[in-house]
């Protein structure tokens, strides 16, 4: 008699007790004996790092060696799942990986390790079950030799008090987990429609005011020409040159607006063309590497840009620097962004360089900001955000329109 794998979706359900000796019950005896050793590794490792760490706060080393046990037990805990998927038939996702940084600096690792929720849920999972475990190596080995007609019901009794220790400590979606996912979905769709009012407006700049004032220039233009070809007063030519020449300014004006609501090259070529077209621009040379498998989801690939931006603009007016770089990668489900300039240094979120507004504009869409700008330089500025497919529609646009 088999069972199917319970899921998920039904994790309040637990198998009901049967009789016989299946494979089932020979994988759950096997479970409830191999765990007695494994947690008497995980009981040690997890209260030796946890005091290990506590007892050197006072040090530089303690919080650091916090950090990165709980990354060794983020292992344990996939060890964990594994073998309670291969022998219980508890089929958990893994949880996400902590972000990964390149050049993030030492404190940005620091502080996304020590606040990991599946390191220490894994902590506390390794800490409890030790005693737990003692008691049913006990019932299941003197089941084995003693209470063997009923070793089935115990077996399964005992199995499923771990499986709903595993989901419970394990798992890494429990309920407000699940409503900060719908939160983020919900955060996603804002964004996306911000971006799409973005780009409507540039249309409509690009589309409607800029072109009456190019077909102003133009008739000014041939004004100006005949007012001179007829020799009028001086003066008149004079004023209508200087009107011509205001119209131009406020043209250059409107091509800047629209650039830097939603630059077209963006739109038409993507994030590498355009941060080479904003570096082209900076005070300092600046070397672009953008190595990406596809384009981002629009808003997300705005963020990114216009983050590039501002801060070239602050290695152009602040840094002194001789030279700067951009690299622009994919980790995972994750777009990483590092500007980095061999300028003074110095920088910071709470100096007025725009850093702050920038780094709560990546934490409005679950992204991360770090700087590491030590005095004298070199400054390494790393910028995170959650990489969304790109969607397939095309742009709409309206009758009489032109795409850029």
């Amino acid at each position: 008699m088999t069972e199917p794998l319970d899921t998920p979706e039904d994790h309040p359900v637990l198998p009901p007790p049967r009789l016989g000796y299946d494979s089932a019950t020979w994988k759950e005896i096997a479970y409830l004996l191999s765990s007695f050793p494994l947690s008497i590794f995980g009981f040690v490792y997890a209260v030796t790092m946890v005091a290990l760490g506590a007892g050197l706060t006072v040090t530089v080393i303690g919080l650091p060696l916090i950090a990165a046990g709980l990354s060794g037990a983020r292992l344990l805990g996939k060890a964990e799942r594994g073998r309670a998927r291969a022998l219980l038939g508890v089929r958990i996702e893994e949880p996400s990986p902590l972000p990964v940084r390149r050049g993030g600096g030492f404190f940005g690792w620091l502080w996304t390790g020590l606040k990991d929720p599946v390191g220490w849920r894994t902590v506390l999972y390794e800490v409890i079950r030790l005693p737990w475990a003692v008691l049913t190596f006990t019932l299941t080995l003197v089941g084995l030799f003693v209470l063997w007609p009923v070793l089935p019901f115990i077996a399964r009794g005992l199995g499923n008090a771990d499986r709903a220790m595993v989901r419970a400590l394990l798992s890494p979606s429990d309920e407000l987990e699940r409503r900060i996912e719908e939160l983020e979905s919900d955060r996603g769709v804002v964004v996306d429609t911000a971006a799409a009012d973005l780009r409507r407006i540039e249309r409509d700049l690009h589309d409607g005011a800029q072109a009456r004032l190019v077909n102003l220039a133009m008739g000014l233009g041939l004004a100006k020409e005949k007012l001179l070809e007829g020799q009028a007063d001086d003066a008149v030519a004079a004023m209508v040159d200087e009107a011509h020449g205001e119209v131009k300014l406020a043209l250059q004006e409107l091509r800047d607006l629209a650039r830097g609501i939603h630059p077209a090259v963006l739109t038409d070529r993507g994030l590498d063309a355009a941060l080479s077209s904003v570096a082209s621009r900076c005070t300092v040379p600046v070397k672009v590497t953008a190595e990406l498998p596809g384009r981002p989801a629009e808003a997300i690939e705005g963020i990114a840009y216009f983050t590039v931006s501002e801060l070239l603009q602050n290695v152009s007016k602040h840094s002194g620097a001789r030279s700067a770089s951009v690299d622009v990668w994919r980790s995972q489900d994750r777009l990483l962004i590092q500007v980095w300039d061999d300028g003074r240094g110095g920088a910071s979120l709470d100096k007025g360089t725009g850093m702050s507004g920038l780094a709560e504009r990546l934490d409005a869409v679950d992204g991360l900001f770090v700087v590491d700008s030590p005095d004298g330089g070199p400054t390494m500025i790393t910028a995170e955000l959650p990489w969304r497919d790109r969607t397939t529609e095309p742009i709409r646009r309206g009758p009489g329109t032109a795409a850029h």
